[in-house]
């Protein structure tokens, strides 16, 4: 877990104690009439958690999937990548689904091409 999603866990968890807190210190007062005026309370509230677990969480994650996706689709015969593993490699031959990697003693090592973590500079 990533320093960024932790203080967003963290954060999350803080709007919803002070929430419950509120909620929870607010007398309730007896609408006259039907009695029918705190029904969208909980639902208003399970959408806004919603909606910040959505742009705190869940988006962030997609994108960085869509950016490795794209990543693993531009890889090249040449290129210097890391894979998920640690271990630093040239591409010697690519195809749709595996990479070989050429390390530095110069063995080369197959691996799926999804495991490739991310490119290096030259």
């Amino acid at each position: 877990m990533g320093k960024n999603q932790i203080l967003s866990c963290g954060l999350i968890a803080g709007l919803v104690m002070v929430m419950v807190l509120i909620g929870g210190c607010i007398p309730g007062q007896v609408p006259e009439g039907d009695g029918g005026g705190g029904q969208w309370t909980p639902i208003i509230f399970l959408v806004l958690l919603f909606g910040i677990f959505y742009f705190l969480l869940i988006r962030p994650q997609r994108k960085r999937q869509k950016e490795h996706q794209h990543m693993v689709e531009e890889l090249k015969r040449g290129d210097r990548v890391i894979t998920a593993g640690g271990i630093y490699g040239q591409i010697e031959s690519i195809s749709e689904d595996n990479v070989v990697l050429k390390v530095e003693s110069g063995a080369t090592i197959r691996f799926a091409r999804s495991s490739i973590a991310g490119k290096r500079e030259r």
